[in-house]
This record gives C-alpha cells, sequence and structure tokens, in this order.
C-alpha cells in the first residue's frame, strides 16, 4: 500500500533550478526521486527521503528506471517537474546536426519517455500533476539573443503541456508549465550576467527560489491546468 506522502519526480536536479526543486518539495514533506545524468548520492546522502537516481534523461531505459524506483521505494508518484534541458543560443544557420540531435534528444524525447511512464503510473492511481520548465524565448524571441532550436523544443513544451492538459482533465491529472526569463544558475558565467540583465524588462536575472514559488503555487492549487506560467521579469508582456 502507498504512504499517504507525496512524491515528487524531478529531472535535471543536480544543480541550479533543479536542485532548489529538490529542496522546495523537501520542505512540504514530499519524497523527492532527483535525476540527472551528473547526479550524485552523496549530495543528498543526508536525507533519506530523496531518492537519487542517475542517467541520461533522453534515454527511454532512464524513465523506465526512475519511475520503477519511484514505486518500488515510495509506492506513488503524484508530480513530475520536467526540468532536465539543454540551452544552446546561436544563429539558426550556424547549428549543427549535433547541437540539434542534442537539443532535441534533451528537451523533447527526454519530456517524452519521462512523461510518458510517469502518466501511466498516475492514471492508475487516479491523479497527479506534471509541470514543464519551458522558456520565455520560446514565445517572446530577441534578435540580440537568436535561440531558434529553443524556440522549436520548449515552445513545443508549451504546445504538448496545452494538450495534454485537455487530454487527461478528466482523468485527475494536471498539466502546467513554468516558462523562466533568464534564472541565475552556474550555467550562466559570471561575465554574462550584465547582459543577460539587460534582457529582462525588470533589469535583473530570476533567481531559482522564484521559479520554486512558481511550482508550488501551480502545486496547491487544484483548478489550474494548462497554464504556461510566466515567470520572466515581463519579458512575455510585450517590447521593451
Amino acid at each position: 500500500m502507498a504512504s499517504e506522502q507525496k512524491v515528487a519526480v524531478i529531472t535535471g536536479a543536480s544543480q541550479g533550478i533543479g536542485a532548489s526543486l529538490v529542496k522546495g518539495f523537501r520542505e512540504i514533506g514530499y519524497g523527492v526521486v532527483a535525476t540527472s545524468r551528473s547526479i550524485r548520492a552523496s549530495e543528498f546522502a543526508s536525507d533519506a527521503e530523496i531518492l537519487v537516481i542517475d542517467g541520461d534523461i533522453a534515454a527511454a531505459s532512464t524513465a523506465d528506471r526512475v519511475v520503477s524506483a519511484a514505486i518500488e521505494r515510495f509506492g506513488r508518484i503524484d508530480t513530475l517537474v520536467n526540468n532536465a534541458g539543454v540551452f544552446i543560443p546561436k544563429p539558426f544557420i550556424d547549428y549543427s546536426e549535433a547541437d540539434f540531435m542534442r537539443m532535441t534528444a534533451v528537451n523533447l524525447a527526454g519530456f517524452f519517455h519521462i512523461a510518458q511512464k510517469t502518466l501511466s503510473s498516475m492514471l492508475w492511481a487516479g491523479s497527479g500533476h506534471i509541470v514543464n520548465i519551458t522558456a520565455a524565448i520560446a514565445e517572446q524571441p530577441m534578435a540580440s539573443l537568436p535561440a531558434g532550436l529553443a524556440a522549436l523544443t520548449k515552445g513545443g513544451l508549451n504546445a504538448v503541456t496545452r494538450s495534454l492538459a485537455i487530454e487527461y482533465a478528466g482523468r485527475g491529472i494536471r498539466v502546467n508549465a513554468i516558462s523562466p526569463g533568464v534564472i541565475m544558475t552556474p550555467m550562466h558565467s559570471p561575465e554574462t550576467r550584465e547582459f543577460l540583465s539587460g534582457l529582462q524588462p525588470m533589469g535583473r536575472m530570476g533567481e531559482t527560489q522564484e521559479i520554486v514559488n512558481a511550482a508550488l503555487y501551480l502545486e496547491r492549487t487544484a483548478f489550474v491546468t494548462g497554464e504556461i506560467l510566466h515567470v520572466d521579469g515581463g519579458a512575455s508582456a510585450g517590447r521593451w
């Protein structure tokens, strides 16, 4: 029998937004399955309610291992936060075949495999919540930051968020997305931060905790599904 403790699966959990999401869901009492290609169990060894699974999220076998381990350890999956992602900004004609394969593998195939496996478990339970981390630049392109493959892949996640929200609304499963602007994480080198801050109408980069706050809002608000929640300092509101 499954316990009463709720359980979240968080991808891309080794650093930045993902690591903050792990902390945020633990703070509200959830058990957490944290997965990433570079994650180390030692990083979370002090907390028995965090299960660490390493692996490439683009591989279907990783999704199988994550979901199986979650059910074996906790007996349930209540929430999937699909946070793993790759962002490669460059002019469209400069993208290589390797860039295309990498971004579609992580951003699209990674979502497909873990969401499909998790949804099967949620359908059996009759409830669940999926949150996709997308990107504001997919909806609000900038001439100063060309990122066509981000628009292609993260925009696809926005579209499938709405599609799945409608498909499963009558079966107890909600699907939402968070669309961040530029967030201060280790992926941004210090010398780029002034430029990146200038891309946000509010004149600063976002903090990882602001994405966590958005995820927990969506988690607690049971009448919201199909929502693309922008946490982008106003970038999606228009030109500036």
